[in-house]
């Protein structure tokens, strides 16, 4: 048994998109099963994200916290943003974001894992990114607007993440794989062994 995902697409036959809003769509397709039937499948369609931990020199996580409408919750995250570009290089993306979202920059990157949030009901896949020796970035800070407003921002220890995200304290997606990752990969073959930070990315290709 090979333990690793393998593209794979079965046949659709009929296809449609009743709701196309700013940044996602929702798309219905009916898709052939094994046995012949076909199902109706809704699902989101997504341009795909990136995500940074940032861990300072002090073991310390760059974290923020900022209100979610659809939970009805303020959420503690790590500094993340939208695909907006097709084709996009993410980690340009993510340079970007983490200077706009916590005005920090990096030296080092890696990637720190891959992952598809929900891939029941939408097709957003995600890179996490590790950064490292962070330094103040350089110039005014970014304009933020609308839920950014009021968006706080710290540094947290690593252990102390990880308690809060097992406690069942900490829900945000990127945040829990992002720190249970890096956990792993401290107690395992230590973050030199992470791959570069412009690793192919099959679920969405980019620009060198």
């Amino acid at each position: 048994m090979t333990l690793k995902d393998t593209a794979e697409e079965w046949r659709i036959t009929a296809t449609e998109t009743p709701f196309t809003g700013n940044k996602t769509s929702v798309r219905t397709d009916d898709v052939v099963m094994p046995d012949g039937s076909v199902s109706r499948r809704d699902y989101q369609v997504h341009p795909g994200s990136v995500a940074v931990l940032a861990l300072d020199e002090h073991d310390r996580v760059v974290v923020l916290r900022q209100y979610r409408h659809p939970v009805r919750q303020r959420l503690w995250e790590i500094p993340a943003g939208l695909l907006d570009v097709p084709g996009e290089n993410p980690l340009s993306a993510a340079q970007r974001e983490l200077y706009e979202e916590a005005h920090v920059k990096a030296e080092d990157w890696r990637v720190l894992t891959d992952v598809y949030t929900t891939p029941g009901g939408c097709d957003e896949a995600v890179r996490i990114f590790l950064a490292r020796e962070l330094s103040e970035a350089e110039g005014e800070r970014f304009a933020v607007e609308e839920e950014e407003l009021d968006m706080e921002l710290a540094r947290v220890p690593l252990d102390e993440l990880v308690r809060g995200v097992l406690a069942g304290d900490l829900h945000n997606n990127c945040l829990v794989v992002g720190v249970l990752s890096l956990t792993a990969a401290l107690r395992g073959d230590g973050l030199d062994a992470l791959r570069p930070a412009d690793a192919p990315w099959p679920a969405r290709p980019f620009e060198s």
